[in-house]
């Protein structure tokens, strides 16, 4: 499978697994080219998201345009709200800010817990991730098993100008904040635009030095891809 074009390995998963297999996005530009691909061969493929509570409004409006262009209603995740509560009482609503222990416990409780709940209904699973995004994705391997689970990264190989051409010229949605000057796109008081010179994912917990940006999802905060 890991050496099927990106578009062919999409088709692969659909037709193998049907309705136990989705794509798993924030709409950034990777996610919403996998959602083409997925559309153009089943267009009732399943498309997840996380709502974390944080989220800018705009990443909140792109689940109407994904409904809007492809007919398909998005199936949004939410975190434990008695799990939030909790977090939130302890140690304030912006507890990330403290420390980057904080700040991974935010993530766990409001994306990695729920995520994991949400993917127990399925056999497999699609996510955005390419290997030059970061160094701590580099080695990110585009099929293998994840807690009992086939993950598929069809774009790991790609470039982030095949992204962009891919998304030409298909005329992909874009998400309105790339307009913005954001290169990465997650909760609202932990992503930023980039400034010039800076890494992809440096608009991700910009006030944390030396940690990497990941949430534990995908790789874990040591900065290790995560299997079974």
């Amino acid at each position: 499978m890991a050496d099927l074009p990106a578009s062919e390995l999409v088709a692969f998963a659909l037709g193998e697994f049907g309705r136990g297999f989705a794509i798993s996005t924030a709409f950034q530009k990777e996610g919403m080219v996998l959602v083409d691909m997925a559309a153009r061969v089943d267009a009732a493929v399943r498309v997840l998201t996380l709502d974390t509570g944080r989220l800018p409004e705009e990443s909140l409006q792109m689940i109407e345009t994904v409904r809007a262009r492809y007919g398909i209603a998005v199936e949004i995740v939410r975190p434990d709200a008695g799990e939030v509560a909790g977090m939130v009482e302890g140690h304030g609503r912006d507890l990330f800010y403290k420390s980057v222990e904080m700040r991974e416990l935010c993530c766990e409780i409001r994306k990695v817990r729920p995520l994991r709940r949400k993917l127990a209904e399925l056999k497999a699973w699609a996510s955005g991730l390419r290997r030059d995004q970061a160094a701590s994705r580099a080695n990110v391997p585009v099929a293998e098993m994840v807690d009992g689970r086939l993950k598929l990264n069809p774009l790991a190989l790609w470039t982030a100008e095949q992204v962009e051409q891919y998304t030409r010229e298909h005329d992909v949605p874009v998400h309105p904040l790339y307009a913005k000057g954001y290169t990465t796109i997650g909760c609202a008081p932990c992503t930023r635009a980039i400034e010039a010179g800076e890494e992809e994912r440096a608009g991700r917990w910009w006030w944390e030095s030396g940690a990497h940006k990941e949430c534990g999802i995908h790789i874990s905060p040591a900065g290790v891809v995560r299997r079974a």
